[in-house]
């Protein structure tokens, strides 16, 4: 008959190898069962109780967290790193950001201090919890660097998930995308089916953003396979996010908005943590589709987020979805040019042209093609260096629209004349002669005379030099 610490070390094993290639939510019973059994063995009580923690986390059970949390931090083997990490957690969980910027914070430096990877890795997930997605890139890939000396495939899948993830939030997509693709194939190799549901998910995320749209399908099938199978909330909310982020840019706002609506509403759906993430993208699909409950009532979850995530591009998107909402064109203007310094501040090339594409596009339908082609210039440039090409193709088309609006537009100086005088006023700026204008507009001579001499009057001027000056000569050629 097994001894009781004979059945935790059996529980323990089977936990562990659940939470890489298995339901997350089996993992969990069995390192709790373990933790239970182990109790005269601290140190492999305290493995089976941060296990325990991190395959509540994998599952996206807030309540099995906090239970998870509790217990451990009751342990009295649990010092040092360990404490500090599982506290500054359980504070985050609680919503006390305040309280747990200290004990994460130690983690993080701590860890940057050494050469251990469990301790770079347990550092890379403070700096994310913090916000701090740079040192979360640094701990990530010293600990990557110790996987690979080591040999360690498991370990290079695992590393390469919190690297490939801190780039994604730092919006390095391509290098995020050349992790993942090596995490993956380590996951493979070392038969972790959840660690490589997650890279598939980061996969279809940068193919969201950089193309080919047939590449998020993919990757996000592939997520989910296994992520439902297996109850992993974070690849199922990566996945979806990047599925409604790619319908979006296709023109499809509708079908994205009721993808995230569906994935927020369900009790197996967005993993608590990131829900905040994806909320932008839903009240941009909602305002595209005129869905504005939907997208007032992720506003306002949105903003309830910003004050207790640390996220650094968090204030700038929640600007950014205020201005979408505004219902006069002076405020959302204003909105629009704090999120573009909330921007610079944060930095990220992608989130910053996303917001320069709205605020053109929103200029460009309110009457003001100069200024929208201004900021969809900018977005293009950004949308370029960073290599999101289906997000440029559709800039592109917002572009050409405001260009030709800005082609076809009235001046100022001209809205005093009737529409007849307009045709005229143009074919002069174009260069054509009054008998060519006459013949072109089926009048007489004398006729067109008349206007021209009427036009000079009412706009001040005494030459057909200076019309010219003040017509588009885009528009010139183009009237009929």
């Amino acid at each position: 008959m097994q001894t009781t610490a004979m059945r935790g070390h059996t529980e323990l094993a089977r936990g562990l190898r659940l939470h890489a290639d298995g339901p997350v939510h089996d993992a969990y019973a069995s390192l709790s069962l373990a933790r239970s059994e182990l109790g005269e063995q601290p140190g492999a009580a305290l493995t089976a109780t941060l296990a325990a923690v991190n395959a509540a986390w994998s599952a996206g059970d807030h309540v099995a967290c906090v239970e998870a949390l509790t217990t451990a931090l009751g342990q009295a083997a649990l010092d040092g790193a360990p404490r500090d990490y599982l506290t500054g957690m359980l504070a985050l969980l609680h919503g006390r950001t305040s309280e747990a910027a200290g004990p994460l914070r130690r983690v993080v430096r701590g860890a940057l201090a050494g050469h251990d990877p469990e301790a770079l890795l347990r550092g890379a997930a403070a700096a994310l919890l913090t916000g701090d997605v740079q040192d979360g890139c640094r701990a990530g890939a010293r600990a990557l660097a110790a996987a690979r000396a080591a040999g360690d495939s498991a370990l290079v899948a695992r590393a390469t998930e919190y690297v490939a993830y801190a780039e994604l939030r730092a919006g390095r997509h391509a290098q995020a995308r050349e992790h993942a693709l090596t995490g993956l194939r380590a996951a493979e190799q070392s038969r972790r089916a959840n660690t490589a549901a997650h890279h598939h998910a980061v996969l279809a995320l940068t193919a969201a953003v950089q193309g080919p749209p047939g590449h998020v399908v993919d990757h996000a099938t592939a997520a989910l396979a296994t992520a439902r199978r297996h109850g992993l909330a974070q690849p199922v909310t990566l996945a979806e996010w990047a599925l409604a982020r790619t319908e979006l840019v296709e023109g499809r706002p509708a079908d994205a908005a009721g993808r995230l609506v569906s994935l927020l509403a369900s009790a197996e759906g967005a993993h608590f943590a990131l829900r905040g993430l994806v909320l932008p993208t839903l009240v941009e699909a909602a305002v595209s589709a005129g869905d504005h409950a939907t997208a007032r009532a992720a506003l306002s979850e949105l903003a309830g987020w910003s004050r207790t995530a640390s996220d650094p591009q968090g204030p700038a998107l929640l600007l950014r979805c205020r201005a979408l909402l505004c219902s006069t064109e002076a405020e959302a203007d204003a909105l629009f040019r704090q999120a573009h310094a909330a921007h610079l501040e944060a930095g990220g090339l992608f989130e910053s042209a996303v917001t320069f594409l709205l605020h053109g596009r929103r200029l460009g339908r309110h009457g003001r093609p100069s200024d929208a082609r201004e900021r969809l210039r900018d977005a293009l440039l950004l949308f370029e260096r960073g290599g999101a090409d289906p997000w440029a193709d559709r800039t592109r088309t917002e572009l050409r629209a405001a260009e030709a609006a800005l082609a076809t537009s009235v001046p100022d100086v001209l809205t005093d004349l009737t529409p007849h005088q307009l045709r005229i006023a143009r074919r002069v700026a174009a260069g054509e002669t009054n008998r060519e204008i006459a013949e072109h507009l089926s009048v007489s001579v004398r006729t067109v005379d008349c206007h021209l001499r009427n036009i000079f009057v009412l706009l001040g001027i005494r030459s057909r030099v200076e019309l010219a000056l003040q017509v588009p000569p885009s528009t010139g050629a183009a009237a009929h």
